[in-house]
């Protein structure tokens, strides 16, 4: 494993190099878009950052698209002019994906948010990269299907195939990586391809779906995905289960997972994340101890017999106070607070910012690496809760900061470093799911060493000029 790159504490800003816009660039924009383009400060800057720490930093235009067509052509002009491309969903990326950090042209993808086909007997769809995954799941409603992938913010699909989401369903239902079929792309000459397909297998060719599926909006602008659907379980129950030890719950998780018990969710909240969650959500009757959300789908004897199993192995870990529910109402209200963990966490600090990290390893290496984890929080002196979506390996720090306290951002930024020396160490990743961005290029040497340099080779095969997001994922 090489060597993680010491991080530094200055900020990419505004001031880096930019491309220079003037206006007769501004004035084709126009001529293709008409007042759909937009210069105006607060939208500029409204589009300059996400739901992330990263300071913002807008670009010169904002270009709200509605056809793979005008995307096309607004890419051909950029190109042109070797004017950067940064393309835009919904603003929740939380690695400092969308920051225009050498100007140029953010093309907002919100207006293609149609649904174009649904294959009912096939289990698939079709649908421009605007649409989010409520949208869809409020139009399938009667179709008896659902799209599973549930990040908790309401994202953009097409942001969440450029970002390789997954969220709280991925421990039984994958992530995007495992769920888009096949993709329309504008690459960084203007031209529109698409990749994959409807088949549910093929052997034709290199798989570009999914190079293209985790790019980050390197490579080009997804502006259609192509994704795979499931039938809405007939029966859905929740679970809530406390324990006295940080190590008990993960243990719990890491048997129920090892007894093949297919359960749909099985989310962690350490003691700091319950505290703010019962604060800010208001659950009542729970205690700030070790928490795990679960949820179970199949038929009702299912369903039924795999909340009994895994209250079994919670037990024999002292878990107590298991309740679980079928009634919609209790299972929206506690997966709502789960959805709202980050803004709870945030809550214990008014006034504060946080720095959402995540990381994943193998299950069987869960334990440790979260236990050791939060007590090394606990010595930083810095205020960070612990929750997970730990079916699958994958769990997140929010570490609590005032971007104004350099000492205060240098000891969250060690202790994010630390978490991923960690997690290399215990052979897992550097990120389950937020991305690189700009916020862990640092560590992608570490964990893939010579890779980098055939994905450098990549992103430069294919987007020669460098104008596709440029400063994200790779440096140059």
């Amino acid at each position: 494993m090489a060597p993680v790159e010491r991080y530094s504490v200055t900020p990419v800003t505004a001031d880096t190099a930019r491309v220079a816009v003037d206006s007769a660039f501004l004035a084709a924009l126009s001529g293709i878009l008409g007042d759909r383009m937009s210069t105006a400060l607060a939208v500029r800057e409204h589009h300059g950052s996400g739901e992330d720490y990263f300071p913002v930093v807008p670009p010169d235009a904002v270009c709200f698209v509605e056809t793979s067509e005008e995307v096309s052509a607004v890419v051909r002009l950029c190109a042109e002019r070797r004017v950067p491309v940064i393309p835009y969903g919904t603003g929740t990326s939380l690695e400092g994906h969308v920051q225009a950090l050498h100007g140029g042209v953010c093309i907002d993808l919100t207006r293609m948010n149609a649904v174009l086909e649904v294959n009912a007997q096939d289990l698939d769809c079709r649908v421009q990269a605007g649409v989010t995954r409520k949208q869809l799941n409020e139009y399938l409603r009667d179709t008896g299907l659902f799209f599973p992938i549930d990040p908790g913010a309401d994202a953009s699909l097409g942001g969440m195939a450029a970002t390789r989401a997954s969220g709280t369903n991925a421990v039984r239902y994958g992530t995007m990586r495992e769920n888009v079929m096949g993709l329309t792309v504008v690459l960084p000459d203007g031209r529109i391809v698409r990749t994959g397909g409807r088949a549910r297998k093929s052997a034709a060719g290199y798989d570009l779906t999914r190079l293209y599926v985790g790019s980050e909006g390197t490579l080009g602008v997804i502006t259609e995905v192509q994704l795979r659907l499931y039938g809405i379980p007939e029966a859905v129950t929740s679970a809530v289960c406390q324990f006295p030890t940080l190590a008990d719950a993960v243990n719990t998780v890491i048997l129920t997972i090892q007894s093949g018990i297919p359960v749909a969710r099985i989310e962690l909240l350490d003691e700091v994340q319950m505290r703010a969650c019962i604060a800010y959500s208001k659950l009542q009757g729970y205690e700030a101890r070790p928490t795990l959300f679960f949820e179970f789908h199949g038929t009702q004897a299912s369903a039924a017999e795999q909340a009994e199993m895994v209250k079994a192995i919670s037990n024999d870990f002292g878990g107590s106070a298991f309740r679980w529910t079928a009634q919609a109402e209790e299972r929206t209200r506690l997966w709502q607070a789960r959805h709202d963990a980050y803004y709870a966490a945030i809550a214990l600090s008014p006034g504060k910012k946080g720095i959402a990290t995540d990381a994943c390893v193998p299950i069987s290496r869960l334990a440790d690496c979260i236990v050791e984890t939060r007590a090394d929080i606990d010595r930083s002196d810095l205020v960070a809760p612990i929750v997970g979506h730990v079916g699958d390996g994958n769990f997140h720090l929010v570490i609590i900061v005032d971007p104004n306290d350099a000492e205060e951002m240098h000891r969250a930024h060690a202790l994010n470093e630390r978490l991923i020396e960690r997690t290399l160490a215990f052979g897992g990743t550097c990120t389950g799911e937020h991305g690189v961005g700009q916020g862990k290029m640092q560590f992608l040497t570490a964990e893939h060493g010579e890779a980098v340099s055939v994905m450098r080779a990549l992103k430069q095969a294919l987007d020669p000029q460098n104008i596709m997001n440029p400063g994200k994922i790779l440096r140059f």
